[in-house]
């Protein structure tokens, strides 16, 4: 894959190309969610950001003056990690209308043989997908691609390779039978050694062809299971990172280990499992084979593979309750133990390893007679279809014999009866011998579908609002939210609104709803009832990438990640300068704590920033919400597990840095207050007081309102 790494000339190309074909172009959209590097696109995801503008892309090695005129405009990739798009080509003047994306879309005509010097060698072509209207009936419209099996349609052309490979090989299996037909019957009988040696270097080519296709076919395979391993694999964490939190599994473990039940798919369309299912169809090819040689031969490799079919049937339902049951208790058992090493500390202090050893041990157990179980009914139908390939060899030996006698068959035949039907019970004993690692594939594609059915939280969507800056207007209208269905509500009917640069604080006791609020105006959850709005939009039609861009949160819970300190701060900004960095960790009193480490910023966090104190967690967490200097600021609980001295820093660098931000503050200490002209007041999730700050404080002290 050629690289660019100018991935905003590459991503103004796309641009440009997405307005020529009419499509609305919403950048926080096309880029939710990639795997960018150092924040740009690169060609090796260019065909998964134009799919979000309904473009269909290819990225083809191909010199300037190759170009198809039919497909501009397309994109060029240049030396030095540059693009730029050639609009139309002009033949006879040897020349082409140009847009460098540095020059604003302006269109400059430069000699084909100058954009050729720049070029690398690759062109991006680019065409718009057909768009079904309102007015086309549902029923004719094309179905929704599979995460799976649209991936799998992707590799057709391989596949197809595989089955003329698959049909080439089965032929050549003719070879060796014939051969030795041809020997005995003839060779031997008439002392014909010169026809031998032209048979015998037909079979060696045949043989060698064999061994070629087999090679070929097993790449082939291969390499369309690796390319649907890295596109699936991809999309299964893309849509994880884009579900919804209401959406977000209970238990993570259980989870995850669903997801990696994908392992078992990808296994099950390896080299071995596709090569036995394509040569299943050329049973019947070989027992037409035998069937002309005599039909009384092919009568045992039917009654075998019949036998051996009923014996798999009867399996079924067994091995499909095994597979369930199994993946149940190791996704039960994957939880105890996410839950376990992640809650180790609490497992120690409280002495339960006793209960979580119990609980991986009983389910180890399960797994493990279940798996042995499983293993049991797989040896059974390959040892059967083993003892059934050989009383079929046997049987057709004996009817052979009586046929020879009879003068109905030649010595020769038998033989080569005899060698066929190897070839034909083989894949039906193949087959049969990968239905354990079908009912797993199976039941782990079930998992998979489930959460590839989630809904998502719709940032790649091009069709919602681009609103890149935003100026902090908050409304709540007659807002009711709950977690889930069977819990209560954590709003109901919550109103009011927060003008730009308006300096708000959120009280009340614990669980009166508090936090919740923080939550939706993040787009985190959506509401049951009413509209969260922000700059007069409803955030169900605001994309939600641009609108946490625009927010500095600090969640109650400050949460870290694996990486550096710096790693941490810089999570949610685009471009930052070193000097920017050092600024924001002074202003919070970071620079405090890093002074201390002879790494300094680059001092790693473990996972969760379990080697930091708390403190030091909701400092960092602090600059992280602090780093993109954003115009609108939410603090849930912002100096919880401060000190004094840090918490009076962290005032006064509010005080001074949000004059004409939105600031919401989240908190119990009435010290904070200093930050804010106005106190909302929250109680079983309804509003119980709303207005000035001193207006409210005297309401509560004199007992008028209750609050926490």
């Amino acid at each position: 894959m050629p690289r660019s790494g100018s991935g905003k000339e590459l991503l103004r190309c796309l641009e440009f190309v997405a307005r020529t074909h009419h499509r609305d172009f919403n950048e926080a959209a096309v880029l939710a969610g990639l795997p960018l590097e150092n924040h740009d696109l690169t060609p090796s995801v260019f065909e998964r950001a134009a799919q979000r503008l309904k473009l269909a892309s290819k990225i083809v090695q191909r010199s300037v003056e190759d170009i198809n005129p039919a497909l501009l405009p397309a994109i060029v990739l240049l030396t030095n990690n540059r693009a730029c798009v050639v609009h139309s080509i002009d033949k006879a003047k040897g020349s082409a209308e140009v847009i460098y994306p540095e020059l604003n879309d302006a269109a400059t005509e430069i000699a084909l043989d100058d954009i050729a010097e720049q070029a690398n060698g690759y062109i991006i072509y680019c065409r718009p997908e057909f768009d079904f209207d309102k007015r086309a009936d549902d029923t004719f419209k094309a179905n929704h691609r599979h995460w799976f099996w649209g991936v799998i349609r992707e590799n057709r052309k391989l596949y197809k390779d595989v089955l003329i490979a698959a049909l080439l090989i089965n032929i050549f299996a003719l070879a060796m039978p014939l051969f030795v037909m041809n020997v005995y019957d003839r060779v031997v009988p008439n002392q014909a050694t010169e026809t031998l040696w032209v048979l015998a270097v037909g079979a060696f080519v045949a043989i060698t062809a064999d061994m070629v296709l087999r090679l070929m076919r097993t790449w082939y395979v291969d390499l369309a299971a690796n390319r649907t391993d890295v596109k699936v694999s991809s999309s299964i964490l893309q849509r994880v990172l884009a579900m919804r939190m209401a959406d977000a599994p209970q238990a993570t473990g259980s989870f995850v280990s669903g997801i990696q039940g994908f392992e078992s798919v990808r296994q099950f369309f390896s080299s071995a499992s596709v090569n036995a299912l394509v040569d299943l169809p050329f049973v019947v090819f070989f027992i037409a084979v035998i069937a002309i040689i005599n039909p009384y031969l092919a009568l045992p490799i039917i009654v075998g593979a019949l036998l051996l079919f009923l014996h798999a049937l009867a399996t079924q339902h067994k091995m499909r309750s095994m597979a369930e049951d199994s993946m149940r208790a190791s996704a039960m058992r994957n939880a105890s133990l996410v839950e376990a090493v992640g809650s180790l500390a609490l497992v120690k202090t409280f002495n339960g390893q006793s209960k979580a050893q119990a609980t991986w041990e009983k389910s180890t157990i399960y797994i493990s007679r279940s798996a042995a179980r499983m293993r049991v009914l797989s040896a059974s139908l390959a040892t059967s279809g083993t003892w059934i390939q050989q009383t079929v060899a046997i049987s057709m030996i004996i009817i052979g014999v009586y046929l020879v006698i009879a003068g109905n068959l030649t010595v020769g035949g038998i033989i080569a009866a005899y060698l066929l039907s190897s070839r034909a019970m083989a894949p039906i004993g193949q087959a049969a011998s990968l239905l354990g690692q079908y009912h797993t594939a199976a039941t782990a594609m079930k998992s998979l579908n489930d959460v590839m059915a989630r809904e998502s939280e719709g940032n790649d969507d091009a069709s919602k609002q681009s609103k890149p800056i935003l100026n902090g207007h908050i409304q709540f209208k007659n807002v009711s939210f709950a977690y889930s269905n069977d819990t209560p509500e954590a709003l109901s009917n919550v109103s009011f609104e927060i003008n730009p640069g308006e300096k708000v604080a959120i009280l009340g006791r614990n669980g009166s709803g508090k936090s919740s609020i923080t939550r939706l105006i993040m787009g985190l959850y959506h509401p049951q009832k009413g509209q969260v709005r922000v700059d007069n939009i409803d955030l169900q039609q605001i994309n939600l990438t641009q609108l946490r861009r625009n927010i500095g949160y600090l969640p109650q819970d400050a949460d870290l990640m694996f990486g550096t300190i710096q790693d941490n701060i810089t999570m949610p900004s685009e471009t930052l300068h070193a000097e920017q960095l050092v600024q924001v960790a002074n202003q919070v009193g970071l620079a405090n704590v890093t002074n201390r480490y002879p790494d300094g910023l680059n001092h790693m966090i473990q996972e969760r920033g379990r080697n930091v104190s708390g403190g030091q967690r909701q400092l960092i967490a602090l600059a992280r919400a602090l780093i993109n200097d954003p115009p609108m600021i939410i603090l849930d609980e912002p100096t919880g597990s401060l000190d004094h001295s840090s918490e009076d820093q962290l005032k006064r660098t509010l005080l001074e840095n949000t004059k004409v931000k939105t600031l919401i503050v989240v908190t119990h200490k009435t010290s904070m207050l200093d930050l804010v002209e106005r106190i909302i007041v929250v109680d079983s999730g309804k509003i119980v007081a709303d207005g000035k700050k001193d207006d409210v404080l005297h309401a509560l002290r004199s007992g008028r309102v209750g609050a926490g």
